[in-house]
């Protein structure tokens, strides 16, 4: 899309519960062994996307309880830091993803953490839907931001480009304004 208009993209008119892929004890995805999960659909359309096959929404598969018990599963294990939420867009798959976080929080509270990358910038996530953010409030940690093929960098840690930032959900709804996670810099 040549202009985006984020706020009134709904979650509830574009997600078809699909994702493009589930990825166990990956090292990718954000800081520790993580469980990473990979939604289908996004209208961001950024020029560049390594995942552009799956901006389609109905690409992949049908998200399934059985799949979301095997994640669930899977973060168990004591070596496995967290889950990562990336697509797609996962704010434009609040249906999904919202009912899996929450289980993540009943079964292992805080001691699983949620990363979520998003083309939404955070400025844009305050002025959101209740879906999108009850989705950021499961979330700790918040890679935001459109990649910019113009400010690609490589050397970054967990971004692709330079405008995007890595925030510290908690904190930043805590103090209603933008904390960079503390360890963004130690790269």
């Amino acid at each position: 899309m040549n202009n985006p208009r984020p706020q009134e993209w709904l979650a509830k008119d574009w997600s078809r519960g699909k994702i493009a892929d589930y990825k166990p004890y990956n090292f990718v995805d954000g800081q520790g062994v993580r469980c990473s999960l990979y939604v289908s659909g996004c209208l961001f359309a950024c020029e560049g996307c390594y995942n552009k096959i799956i901006q389609n929404f109905n690409y992949g598969q049908v998200y399934t309880q059985e799949l979301q018990e095997q994640i669930l599963q899977d973060l168990a294990a004591d070596y496995c830091q967290g889950l990562t939420l990336l697509g797609g867009e996962p704010f434009l798959n609040t249906p999904t993803l919202i009912p899996l976080c929450q289980e993540v929080r009943q079964r292992f509270g805080h001691d699983k953490d949620i990363w979520a990358w998003t083309g939404y910038t955070w400025e844009e996530m305050m002025q959101e839907s209740d879906d999108k953010l009850t989705l950021l409030s499961l979330v700790d940690v918040l890679v935001d931001g459109r990649f910019i093929k113009e400010q690609m960098d490589l050397t970054l840690r967990f971004r692709g480009s330079a405008n995007q930032r890595i925030i510290d959900v908690p904190a930043s709804l805590a103090q209603k304004q933008v904390v960079l996670w503390s360890d963004a810099f130690t790269e």
